[in-house]
């Protein structure tokens, strides 16, 4: 049970950072300091001051500069594979297995996979809304980012199961949308 608590707790944070790269990790470094929840071996530093202030710092930057229309689209282009290794880092950080190469092989596809496909419908989404609004929607679409960031965070570090059933959602409805669109602009020959 054990192990499944801590994939659960690994896929929410990992998710989060498809909407935000720093929040998720800020809040995890919240709860460890805390004790509220705890690293597996290595990744101590995740608990440490150093790390609050430089997640915090890194958090208020990338959230304000999601505020900067046209500089939001620039951000995701970057943003894509950071929120891949960090969804990959914070799952490594807290799915409690004894083989690193499982550990790490369980952070880069469930934590990494996840970030990778959330940041890139979110991206998809900006990306529409920059063609549609010239950019005058974008800081609607961060603000929402920002609240699903911290939301599912939360969620993530105190209900691991809610947070997982959340994340099993939100990624069907991403595949189904996906899919429709794909369906719509793929017409048979």
């Amino acid at each position: 049970m054990e192990l499944f608590l801590s994939i659960c707790l690994g896929l929410g944070l990992s998710a989060s950072t498809g909407f935000r790269i720093f929040v998720p990790m800020l809040l995890a470094n919240i709860a460890t300091m805390n004790g509220w929840i705890t690293p597996t071996e290595g990744f101590a530093w995740l608990a440490t001051w150093p790390a609050f202030f430089a997640l915090l710092t890194a958090t208020i930057v990338e959230i304000g500069a999601y505020y900067i229309p046209f500089i939001d689209n620039l951000l995701d282009t970057i943003a894509t594979p950071l929120s891949v290794a960090a969804g990959t880092l914070l799952t490594t950080s807290f799915v409690e297995v004894d083989s690193p190469v499982l550990q790490w092989g369980l952070g880069l596809i469930v934590g990494g996979g996840s970030a990778g496909l959330i940041q890139a419908g979110t991206g998809l989404l900006r990306l529409a809304s920059s063609k549609t609004t010239v950019g005058l929607g974008n800081p609607v679409i961060s603000t929402f980012e920002n609240i699903a960031s911290f939301f599912l965070s939360g969620i993530a570090i105190f209900l691991p199961i809610i947070a997982f059933l959340l994340v099993a959602g939100l990624l069907w409805w991403l595949f189904r949308r996906i899919d429709r669109w794909r369906k719509k602009t793929v017409q048979p020959q």
